[in-house]
């Protein structure tokens, strides 16, 4: 089915119904209006922090702490 054919169904559905159940559909694709609109913004941040080199200089910094250094160790 198309995007335009789902359209026209939808419509037409939401003309049968009563006010109040027009209304309820109205809410719900507010809803998911913004249910993808907060998940495409999610995803281009993780595009951007997975693309940043702001840590980067992490992976060049030298190890100051081995096992050795360790007190008690928890893992068996």
């Amino acid at each position: 089915m198309t995007r335009q054919a789902i359209i026209e169904r939808t419509i037409n559905a939401i003309n049968q119904l009563p006010e109040d159940k027009a209304a309820e559909i109205s809410d719900f694709a507010d809803f998911v209006i913004k249910k993808f609109e907060d998940s495409r913004i999610t995803e281009n941040i993780k595009q951007l922090a997975s693309k940043s080199q702001t840590f980067e200089f992490l992976n060049n910094e030298e190890e100051l702490y081995t096992v050795a250094d360790l007190k008690e160790n928890y893992n068996p």
